[in-house]
């Protein structure tokens, strides 16, 4: 169980990265007050099961946001224009991430209906809108994944990668003119 003074940072941590979007504040500060008791032990959740659907309630029905309570994320999270977001609950999310609207982190299926992995992000990876990140895939610390582009492969740490499927953006070498 966390102590009180790591929710406060964690708090703390979600609200200066939030400070223009009031939505996402909501959003985070009801997912840091409810997260420990979700992943506590059974008798804890059946006795916080009103909570956690007042929960899903606010953030996945009103704010339309699926970030499930027992979804393992870092401090400083911020939820660019937090709509149309989900998140599978095995995802794991590094410190200061960025997460835009319109993105799935999920898992892919197998044949036998068992879920598969779910993808991992390092710290300070900053992912566009649009964008779908689905499987056993870690992107790396540092990474950016631009709008509207769809992860299936790992991606390493500081890259930019684009496009369906994604790939790392590569930039020519400029020629420096010569005077």
């Amino acid at each position: 169980m966390q102590s009180f003074s790591d929710l406060r940072d964690l708090i703390r941590a979600d609200w200066r990265r939030n400070r223009r979007h009031r939505k996402s504040r909501l959003i985070l500060l009801a997912f840091r007050l409810l997260h420990p008791l979700a992943v506590s032990g059974p008798t804890i959740r059946r006795i916080c099961w009103p909570l956690f659907m007042l929960y899903t309630i606010l953030v996945e029905w009103v704010c339309c946001v699926e970030l499930p309570l027992k979804t393992e994320v870092g401090k400083g999270l911020l939820i660019g224009h937090g709509y149309a977001l989900v998140v599978n609950d095995r995802v794991r999310i590094g410190e200061n991430c960025t997460l835009r609207h319109c993105t799935t982190l999920g898992v892919s299926d197998s044949p036998t209906g068992v879920p598969g992995p779910a993808p991992s992000l390092g710290d300070g990876v900053d992912v566009g809108a649009n964008v779908v990140i689905v499987g056993g895939v870690h992107i790396g610390s540092g990474a950016r994944i631009g709008a509207g582009s769809v992860v299936v492969h790992d991606v390493e740490a500081g890259a930019t990668v684009v496009g369906n499927p994604a790939r790392p953006l590569v930039r020519k070498a400029s020629t420096a003119s010569k005077g």
